[in-house]
Formats: structure tokens, sequence, C-alpha cells
């Protein structure tokens, strides 16, 4: 008998999403039953969330979660830490004990502010020296790991059935506007606590299903820009090349999409409108290392907002559906249903197609 887990699945993974348009505050309880109808698309072996307006109390402090391995890494991580940042809070990240759950490592999380003296030293803004340090401990602290470093958001994962993770990280007792997921079927790489999605760097984090071919030639490229690919994962590589492209580029969310879910040529030679035939044609030439290829949809969290893609063939599925101010994002319509039975407006975006939602203006 073939049992779970034993079948590779490359379709498999699960995604979700929901957004407040008005900036209401929603439990994580809702994020994580919308994951149970989805269950067959994973195996046990990653799950997780992400949460915006989590931490109104701590809202102008960058929320660094780490794994670690040990007590020791943990100390040395914090005195690099001061180096760095003011703690102003830290604390373990409470969780439930459970029977699904197994070998969790140390989960703390820390609310720290960028020294000022090490900004003026370093000649860099906040949100890069952010992104440094988090490179820098993923990559040369054994131990230890970032798994999620924005502001008033923060990332939860596990190795797990993400219906499990939200119940162990307690995820009912958060409230936020924005809510994405993650049920993980690896095809490439092993399952490990921080394997799973979402994959984050600062406010952006991204869940994904899909396997892209343009793997190496998108981590070489970037790796050009100081970015460290250390999991050989393509979603970390998508969410570094969203970081590059939004923060560190200027380009809008549109643009990005057009970047890396780029239209063909011959879809941008019949493009009637000049301007944007134009702005399609430089950004296909700038920016060629960074079209992605092969299957995919993923879900950008972002401070303020989501954006749901498809790769330009739509070789995976997604569907999006609305209910009054909340926007629906989800794999499957059986999950949106799970969410709002009263959803409305169920479609299914165009390859390549960006939908981008944003919060109202100064709702959160």
């Amino acid at each position: 008998m073939i049992k779970e887990g034993q079948v590779r699945i490359p379709s498999g993974c699960a995604i979700a999403a929901v957004i407040s348009r008005e900036g209401k505050r929603m439990s994580g309880e809702m994020i994580t039953n919308a994951m149970k109808p989805m269950h067959e698309r994973s195996n046990g072996l990653g799950g997780g969330f992400a949460g915006y307006g989590i931490y109104p109390e701590y809202k102008d402090f960058y929320a660094l979660h780490l794994f670690f391995d040990t007590r020791d890494t943990r100390k040395e991580c914090e005195a690099f830490l001061k180096e760095y940042f003011e703690v102003v809070h830290e604390e373990r990240i409470p969780t439930r004990k459970m029977p699904e759950i197994t070998d969790e490592p140390m989960i703390w999380r820390y609310f720290v502010a960028p020294l000022k003296s090490m900004l003026a030293s370093l000649q860099l803004d906040e949100k890069e020296l952010v992104a440094r340090a988090v490179m820098k401990i993923n990559t040369e602290m054994k131990g230890a790991y970032v798994f999620s470093s924005g502001k008033n958001m923060g990332t939860f994962k596990a190795v797990g059935f993400p219906e499990d993770v939200g119940v162990f990280y307690k995820l009912e007792e958060y409230e936020g506007y924005s809510w994405t997921a993650h049920g993980r079927y690896p095809t490439n790489t092993p399952g490990w606590w921080g394997g799973a999605h979402p994959f984050t760097l600062l406010d952006f984090s991204v869940v994904h299903n899909g396997e892209i071919s343009s793997y190496d030639a998108n981590r070489r490229f970037i790796e050009m820009f100081g970015y460290k690919c250390t999991l050989q994962t393509d979603t970390e590589v998508i969410t570094y090349i969203l970081d590059h492209l939004i923060r560190t580029q200027g380009l809008t969310m549109q643009e990005a999409a057009n970047v890396i879910a780029a239209p063909f040529w011959s879809t941008i030679a019949g493009e009637k409108d000049e301007a944007v035939r134009k702005r399609l044609t430089y950004l296909r030439t700038v920016f060629p290392s960074l079209l992605v290829t092969g299957p995919f949809s993923i879900v950008l969290g972002f401070t303020g907002g989501l954006m749901a893609l498809n790769d330009r063939l739509k070789l995976r599925s997604m569907v999006v559906g609305e209910k009054d101010d909340k926007v629906f994002i989800s794999s499957e319509e059986a999950a949106i249903r799970t969410m709002e039975p009263d959803a409305e407006h169920i479609y299914a975006p165009a390859g390549g197609e960006p939908v981008i939602i944003k919060v109202k203006e100064g709702a959160y």
C-alpha cells in the first residue's frame, strides 16, 4: 500500500490569503481553518502563515522571529543583535504542545530598532541594515535562522500540516488586516522548519505553489546584489527578486509582475498603447535574468496589501473571491468558501496578470 508522503506530487502545495480593504483586523483562526479543505495538497513537511497588523503595540519596530538550535546559539545571536539594534522587547513565541508538531527548535521574537550610530557608520538606510543583518545571521551563524523581519507583521511556520501549525502557534490569539497561508509538498528540498513557507525579507512574504525551472539563472543574478540563497529553494529566490525589484529598484507591483511573469515578445509587439509597449520592452530588456519560468502561483504579502500572480501560462491553479471589504485568494474555491460561504465574484486570474489589493490609506 502507498502511504501518504511516499508519492511525489509536483502540483501539490496549497496557498490562501485574505485581506480587508478597510484595514479591519481578523483572527488568525480564519486563515488556519481555510487550509483544512486543502489538506491533501500538503504532506506534513511544511506549513506556515504570515499576518500583517498583528503587533500594533510595537508597530514602529522590526519584529525579528528566529529559530535557534541551542541556548548558546541564542546567546551568541542576541549579542550580535545588540551591536546593530536597540532591543526593546524579547520573548519566546507562545506555542502549545501537540503531538502533530515535533522536534521544534527554540522559537523567539525580538522587537528592535536600528541603532542610529550603526546607520551613520555604515551609511545605510534602516531597511538595508536590517536586510544585511538578516543575511549575516542566516549565512554565518550556524543554528540560528531569522524567518521573519518586518514591521507590524510576523511569519509563523513549522514542519507539519498548516492547520496544525496554526493551532501550534495559537494564531486564534492574533488579529491582522491581512493573512497568507501555505501548505507545503516539498519536491526538491527536505522538509525542515526554515524551509516551510512563507519566505520573508523585511515586510515582504511569499507563499508559492509550483516549481520554477529558472532557479539557477535567477539565483546567480540576484546574488550579485548581496542576497544569499542558502536554502536551495525557488521560493526564497522569488522573495529576494521581489525585494530587489520593488525596494531597491523602485518598481511598482505591476512592473515587478511584468518582470517575473513577463509577457511574451509577441504579446508585447502586439500592444497597441505605445507607452505600455515601450515600458514592457524596457523591463524585459533590463531584467532578463529575473524572468521566472516554470509553473507557479504566488501571493506576495506586503505592508498594506497583497499581490497574487500566476505564471504567464497559468500552469497552477488560483482563484479569487470577494465579499464586502474582504478579498480572498486560494488554490481552491473550497478554501474561500470556508472563510466566507457567501463569497462573490469568484474568478481565476489570467496567467501573468497580477491581482493587487491595497488597504485604504491610513487604515492600517
